[in-house]
């Protein structure tokens, strides 16, 4: 080993990557880009192609929904299969559809090709991304599992929507929209061979879960696996908790900062690049604030008790203060670090079943589907009756709630 390699290996290593898995961190980097390219002008893009506002929903929906159930069966399968054959079945799968999506369906604009195509490619990413994390809790030593997600979820949101919309804002005026999504297939491809080729780490090539367990026990166990361990359960509803309000707050926001506030569309936007560009770099520090402070502690104060305070302040300064833009990007920018507090969840839950842990990732993760669903269902039950306040107020104890359920969290040791 040269001087080279050593001064690389020991960078990385206190950095707090595992060495083993530092591939699959820049492989899922890039693959996340690919995916992000489209979040910004897709849905636009098909409306002036000839598309309905209606079938671009329906498009979406199911996307959202096929996204929802790999996300599961992430962890599940890779409790069967081990955690690199099922990113290998999600790289092949986004490819594969991807073809489909960009040589008939769009030329076509034949709409049930295009559900298909778009449809059914959902399932690519969540099980290329979420398999890898899988990966890092089944490889990380538990003293440094917090830093290694932290590194997960810093390369999953800095490619998907943060350089993934950079690259396509740089590409779409040169090349145009469509060659634009063949470049994203092209680091889709590059992403998920760095990640597969050349991460070698032997716990990922083999199944997770227990020798002799047959195969129907361990998909039915990735759900059961809630009432099994009660606290599984209840770390599922934290992640829950965690991006409703997000999600829900998209739906009214908007609205709340350009008419009631008077910032322009821009602003708003600018805000929000804000909001989760904070996100992706404190997704990373709480992770390893996490391993230092622990992890129950930080995703109950840093990640709970912060984010039900950052959302009042995001509501009520700008109410206070009226359109004074520096004070508004400071509290965005403030949620955006509170909400990455729920990081060591990632590395909270596999530790709470030592012996299942790809289950109780994928209870995990059907809690990060769920609050796609759960944060607009909110916003729109409460926001009627309540107005733009009210459901910020519900959202912020909701967040407390999740951080007083972190108290049932207790690791198998503790």
């Amino acid at each position: 080993m040269t001087v080279t390699d050593t001064a690389t290996r020991t960078l990385v290593e206190r950095a707090g990557i595992p060495r083993p898995l530092a591939w699959g961190f820049l492989g899922v980097l890039i693959f996340m880009i690919g995916d992000g390219v489209e979040a910004g002008y897709l849905s636009p893009y098909l409306v002036e192609q000839g598309l309905s506002t209606q079938q671009v929903a329906l498009l979406f929906t199911v996307y959202g929904v096929t996204a929802g159930v790999a996300a599961w069966l992430s962890g599940a399968l890779s409790d069967l299969w081990g955690p690199r054959r099922v990113m290998a079945l999600g790289l092949v799968i986004w490819v594969v559809f991807q073809v489909l999506f960009l040589v008939v369906a769009v030329p076509t604009m034949n709409f049930p090709l295009l559900l298909l195509g778009y449809g059914l490619r959902g399932f690519g990413y969540p099980l290329f991304a979420f398999g890898f994390l899988v990966w890092v809790a089944a490889a990380t030593p538990r003293e440094r599992l917090g830093t290694a997600v932290g590194w997960f979820w810093f390369a999953f949101t800095g490619g998907l929507p943060t350089l993934g919309s950079l690259v396509a804002s740089g590409l779409i005026p040169v090349i145009g929209p469509l060659a634009t999504l063949w470049v994203a297939l092209a680091l889709i491809v590059l992403g998920g061979l760095i990640a597969l080729l050349l991460v070698r780490e032997r716990s990922g090539y083999h199944r997770l879960a227990p020798a002799g367990e047959r195969p129907l026990v361990t998909l039915l166990g990735s759900v059961s696996i809630l009432w099994r361990n009660p606290r599984i359960g209840v770390g599922c509803l934290v992640r829950v908790i965690n991006t409703a309000p997000q999600f829900g707050f998209l739906v009214f926001l908007p609205l709340f900062f350009t008419e009631t506030i008077g910032f322009s569309l821009g602003q708003w936007l600018r805000l929000l690049t804000v909001m989760f560009a904070t996100n992706i770099v404190f997704n990373l520090i709480f992770g390893i604030v996490g391993d230092r402070l622990g992890w129950r502690r930080t995703v109950a104060w840093c990640g709970g008790v912060g984010s039900a305070l950052t959302i009042l302040l995001l509501y009520h300064v700008p109410v206070a203060a009226g359109p004074q833009y520096w004070l508004a990007l400071l509290v965005a920018a403030a949620y955006g670090a509170t909400l990455a507090g729920y990081v060591p969840l990632s590395a909270l839950m596999p530790s709470l079943a030592p012996e299942h842990k790809g289950q109780a990732m994928a209870a995990l993760n059907l809690g990060a589907g769920a609050s796609v669903m759960a944060g607009p269902a909110i916003a729109g039950l409460f926001l009627g009756p309540f107005g733009v306040q009210g459901v910020m107020v519900v959202f912020a104890v909701l967040y407390l709630v999740s951080a007083g359920l972190t108290l049932f969290l207790r690791l198998p040791d503790e």
